[in-house]
């Protein structure tokens, strides 16, 4: 089951251990710094299309991302 803290969770775990920037995520998924601040602290959360990108960004999967699995790698 979809829990918003487990994304904001793992959302800010892939940026820690990746040394990603909000500014950086910000230029690879197009939106604004405001928009990756509020993803991060759990405020709003992105469109679909937006946590397809961030998936493909950080290399995990969308169950992971979501914190369906523990497994981060893609089938």
């Amino acid at each position: 089951m979809f829990n918003k803290k487990n994304f904001v969770k793992r959302l800010n775990t892939l940026m820690e251990n990746n040394k990603t920037s909000q500014q950086s995520l910000e230029d690879a998924i197009g939106v604004s710094r405001v928009a990756v601040s509020q993803f991060a602290h759990g405020a709003n959360l992105p469109s679909i299309e937006k946590i397809v990108r961030i998936a493909d960004y950080f290399h995990v999967s969308i169950d992971y991302l979501l914190g369906l699995s523990d497994n981060p790698h893609r089938p």
